[in-house]
């Protein structure tokens, strides 16, 4: 269960646990013994299961969180009987971080199935119950890759509900063994408050679990904290989470709906209307509760490069940090990556000699996005003529990756809430300085169904194969929550691109050849 900072700080305060009198050793009713009550050690807890995130040929980042402040432990074999298994030593974990901690993980062998057991100590030598995870290092051969994605994890209103038996999409993906899961953003929706029931349009009833910080919308941090503690209480959520190595970006909602910086809100829900001190402790929250460290990435935030063997780079974007005011979206230039983060996803790709290189978006390319009537929120303003706006910087990507002969680049992202299969000609487009991809979409994981939106012509994108809901904001209930998987055949190099709706059900299949 979700414990709140106010609980952890009180239970940090006490520290060890009072024992009755009448429990204790005496030899009389007025001794010292019987007027003290002893004292004993309180054993740390492990509140919210455990994550790996961020793999390399060596190792991962392992996180977890502890109740009180204790150091994190973790052992790795190779086998879950953890025989004679290795010991890697963490650091503190205290309400600093609102007890959570990451620990890098280095020295494992490449291309193997790594178990790892979990535990926190503290000060006075008393240790938590153990918890137990596995996941797959980089391999340094070519071999069979299994990587899913999705996003939108409960918005709309749509939380974890008991009488369906929690979020089970999750218990979906992990029963398809995957190597990794790209959590391709709206990993919280922090400005989406539950309520106990929903009555659903048929008058059928959703009903939510809810903690006091998903009764309101975030706005503190240990508010923010509290969305992702609420996704953790999930059991399918946090048996996923022990069973795959992760690779999580953000988007919008883990701060509020289509932000971008230097905003100010006119919502009557928020007392602080400056986005900027919202985003800063989002970004914090964010990055303590999830299986990444911010000095990993290329500018201490989200964006960076997961190389996993010889079959795939994964090219992590932020499309919100740098992003221009959602405006008309025209004009000689607009910003959705930013000047630097442009150059250096160009220079990643031109480096990479990995056969597939997933570039993962938290924003769709060619899909139109808007944000009220007169403003777009994605990278799509609508026009099909020639780039412009943040269409500019996407152009520019796409002509360097034909300039400089790079292949095999696939587009996933997520976003939009629900699936689709869009495939980019220059022979359909305005713009045609580029090579022919695809784009893939999915989501959401466990929140309203939307779509389909507008295509807009610039790249020439087509609508291969959409699977969408007749009405805006269906329930989880209706059947239109997704997630992609990527397999890549270690023997062939081909990739096969699947779209699944949360029963396993396999929607579309796209096969894509190597790059010769």
């Amino acid at each position: 269960m979700y414990l709140s900072r106010r609980a952890l700080l009180r239970s940090t305060a006490i520290g060890l646990l009072a024992v009755p009198a009448a429990a204790c050793s005496s030899t009389g009713s007025g001794s010292a013994a019987a007027s003290s009550p002893a004292l004993v050690r309180q054993r740390p807890t492990l509140t919210h299961g455990v994550a790996a995130g961020d793999v390399r040929g060596d190792g991962a980042l392992i996180w977890a969180r502890s109740d009180s402040p204790a150091t994190l432990i973790v052992e790795t074999a190779s086998t879950d009987s953890f025989t004679n298994p290795t010991r890697h030593v963490g650091g503190l974990l205290t309400p600093d971080t609102d007890g959570t901690g990451r620990l890098r993980l280095t020295g494992l062998p490449s291309g193997e199935q790594v178990h790892y057991r979990v535990s926190v100590e503290s000060e006075d030598g008393a240790t938590s119950e153990p918890v137990t995870g596995m996941f797959r290092t980089a391999p340094s051969a070519p071999g069979d890759i299994r990587l899913q994605w999705s996003g939108d994890t409960a918005g709309q209103g749509f939380g974890i509900n008991p009488d369906l038996g929690g979020m089970t999409i999750f218990d979906t993906m992990a029963s398809r063994d995957p190597h990794l899961f790209l959590h391709s953003g709206d990993v919280v929706y922090a400005d989406g408050p539950l309520e106990e029931t929903v009555e659903l349009p048929d008058g059928r009833i959703w009903r939510n679990v809810v903690t006091e910080a998903k009764s309101a919308v975030a706005q503190t941090l240990d508010e923010y904290r509290g969305q992702y503690a609420y996704n953790l209480t999930d059991g399918n959520y946090l048996r996923f989470n022990s069973s795959v190595a992760q690779i999580v970006q953000w988007d919008d909602h883990e701060t509020v709906n289509n932000w971008y910086p230097g905003e100010i809100l006119d919502l009557e829900q928020y007392s602080e209307k400056n986005v900027d001190v919202l985003a800063a402790r989002a970004f914090q929250a964010f990055h303590e509760w999830n299986p990444l460290d911010p000095a990993e990435a290329v500018d201490g935030r989200v964006h960076r490069t997961i190389p996993y063997g010889p079959l795939l780079d994964v090219f992590v974007l932020d499309m919100r940090t740098y992003k221009d005011v959602n405006g008309a979206n025209v004009g000689a230039s607009g910003q959705v990556l930013g000047a630097e983060q442009t150059r250096w996803l160009i220079d990643e790709l031109s480096s990479s000699t990995a056969t597939w290189k997933i570039i993962a978006a938290d924003l769709p390319i060619g899909l139109v996005v808007p944000d009220g009537d007169t403003a777009f929120e994605g990278v799509a303003n609508g026009d099909p003529g020639m780039p412009s706006g943040r269409e500019s910087e996407i152009a520019q990507v796409l002509s360097a990756v034909k300039a400089r002969g790079i292949t095999g680049t696939v587009w996933l992202t997520a976003d939009v809430h629900y699936t689709a299969a869009h495939h980019y000609s220059p022979a359909r487009a305005t713009f045609t300085d580029f090579d022919e991809f695809w784009e893939f979409v999915s989501g959401p994981l466990n929140a309203g169904g939307f779509g389909p939106n507008d295509l807009d012509g610039t790249f020439g994108p087509e609508a291969v194969f959409v699977h969408a809901p007749p009405e805006a904001n269906a329930s989880p209930m209706e059947g239109f929550q997704h997630f992609g998987e990527v397999f890549i055949d270690g023997d062939t190099r081909e990739m096969r691109v699947e779209l699944l709706d949360a029963t396993g059900a396999v929607l579309f299949t796209q096969v894509l050849a190597p790059p010769a």
